[in-house]
């Protein structure tokens, strides 16, 4: 590892340096040309060089010439008339031969554009930096010459020598401390990784996979493409594959299409005890995100039979119906005790005592009514805490006194039946509560005469459009105002029960206003799909 960091910091000062080391090249003969031709212009404005060139006089232009070309410590400085004929020079015998001579350029840019360039050329004074500036009458504008100064590039070389020392030697320098901050980080990865070996690491590996085997529960991970990282063998059992089946580096769409693990990658919300229908399986699973930092890199997934935690399940019904009808009940009551001691403060013991009796005879006939059509604890459970839950909207739940339900098949699961019962009743009170507000009510009616259980929920919604009918049953698909991701599973998880036991349900709109939802549930199971 230090090795390999110091070849790679080695690598990186190296190259930095050279382009540094380029472009501060580059900077600098670019700073000479400019020099060059600040020299060039300001050479173009003297009065003298002007009359000079007006009178032609070449003795007083060579003596001018020379004489700021040692002040501007400039390699030469050459004088021409508006045909870049040479009128001074650093050599008497070039002078009256054309500036073309030397570099081939006879300052068209200068004589005929009016501008001021810098070039880069070898000329009989050898390679150069030059700066051309054309020579223009102050009165008129007008061009009657051109001056070029040259700056020797040898010049500008021994000024990047002496700079590219002291540049090498901070490189150097880095070079130095990148070894030593690669020791420093060598020393401190390997405290990190506990002083292991690269061998020690592999076999903690083959024991992390070897725990990951011996877990009862299915997992299955993705990375952030969605395919597929690990997969252990209860995984491969519960989901019906071969053993031994490879599915690591398989997108995780073409294994089990059903999953919504894509969904929980893109969100990064985890998904807990979701009952979802895998490979004609139902399952219990628990989806989790991987983050690293704030982004998501992928998705762990872990699934049991649902038929190993049925029974645990019914159990935790039963504790969630009596914890909601306790909670209804507590705040149902909170409130009348609240209103019945006003009463009573204020001296309305008659109105008090009327509330009471309401509040009594309200209770005991809907108790007295579950009680008779609906023996089953867990239904009746259901029911009078759904009750107090519509009274808590400011609804109504009204039971048709005809009801019967009572022969009920013992294979039915009744958790899965206070599901779907639970999900209609919940979505008639919503729906009763947006569009005709408290006091509305929402009509329950049960019977079990003849082969099946038929349950008929009606509520005072807006109703449901037909292109809606079947829609309103896919998974996603709400009519909730300010519905979130959380909705939109009720009435998908009704449909995948009435799927597996062969039931059906049936939606209507009322005469008045409101929908009618019914279900159908035979006695006997009979499957009709597999999702």
């Amino acid at each position: 590892m230090i090795l390999t960091l110091v070849l790679v910091s080695a690598l990186q000062t190296a190259l930095i340096g050279g382009v540094a080391g380029y472009y501060l090249s580059e900077s600098l003969y670019s700073e000479i040309g400019q020099r060059a031709l600040m020299v060039a212009k300001t050479v173009a404005a003297t009065p003298s060089v002007i009359s000079g060139i007006e009178r032609r006089d070449i003795e007083a232009l060579t003596r001018l010439a020379s004489t700021m070309a040692a002040t501007n410590e400039a390699r030469f400085i050459v004088v021409g008339d508006r045909r870049a004929i040479r009128l001074a020079h650093p050599s008497p015998d070039r002078i009256g031969l054309s500036m073309a001579d030397d570099d081939g350029d006879d300052g068209r840019e200068a004589l005929v554009n009016g501008r001021g360039y810098v070039s880069r050329a070898v000329g009989n004074l050898g390679e150069t930096m030059r700066g051309k500036a054309p020579v223009m009458l102050p009165e008129t504008g007008e061009i009657i010459g051109i001056v070029s100064v040259g700056y020797s590039v040898m010049q500008v070389s021994n000024t990047i020598q002496r700079y590219k020392f002291i540049f090498y030697g901070m490189v150097g320098l880095m070079l130095l401390i990148s070894i030593l901050v690669a020791v420093v980080i060598a020393g401190r990865f390997k405290r990190e990784i506990f002083g292991l070996e690269p061998e020690e690491i592999a076999r903690l590996f083959e024991e992390r996979n070897a725990t990951l085997q011996s877990v009862r529960e299915g997992i299955i991970a993705i990375n952030r493409e969605g395919v597929i990282t690990t997969v252990n063998r209860a995984a491969l059992e519960t989901l019906g594959f071969e053993a031994g089946t490879s599915l690591a580096g398989k997108p995780i769409h073409e294994v089990l299409p059903g999953s919504d693990l894509l969904s929980v990658l893109e969100t990064g919300t985890p998904d807990f005890d979701r009952e979802v229908w895998l490979r004609n399986r139902q399952m219990v699973v628990n989806r989790l995100p991987v983050r690293q930092g704030d982004e998501t890199i992928g998705v762990v997934a872990s699934f049991r039979l649902r038929d190993e935690l049925d029974h645990v399940s019914q159990q935790l019904t039963r504790i969630q119906q009596y914890a909601d009808t306790l909670r209804s009940q507590a705040h149902e009551y909170s409130n009348k005790l609240h209103t019945i001691a006003g009463l009573i403060q204020i001296g309305a013991h008659a109105d008090a005592l009327s509330l009471i009796g309401r509040e009594t005879s309200d209770h005991q006939s809907l108790i007295h009514l579950l009680l008779e059509a609906v023996p089953d604890p867990i239904i009746a459970g259901c029911l009078l805490g759904k009750y107090n839950r519509a009274r808590e909207m400011g609804l109504h739940l009204e039971i048709d006194p005809d009801s019967q339900m009572s022969d009920i098949p013992d294979t039915l699961p009744r958790d899965q039946l206070v599901s779907v019962l639970g999900n209609l009743i919940d979505n008639a009170l919503e729906a009763t509560r947006q569009h005709a507000g408290e006091g509305g009510s929402v009509m329950l009616s049960m019977t079990d005469l003849g082969q099946e259980l038929i349950f008929e929920v009606d509520d005072q919604g807006a109703g449901i459009g037909e292109g809606e009918r079947d829609r309103i049953f896919e998974k996603g698909v709400t009519s909730k105002d300010n519905a979130t991701k959380s909705h939109g599973y009720g009435l998908y998880l009704v449909r995948q029960f009435l799927d597996r036991w062969g039931g059906a349900i049936t939606v209507e709109n009322l005469p008045d206003a409101g929908s009618r939802f019914t279900l159908y549930l035979p006695k006997s199971p009979v499957a009709r799909s597999a999702h």
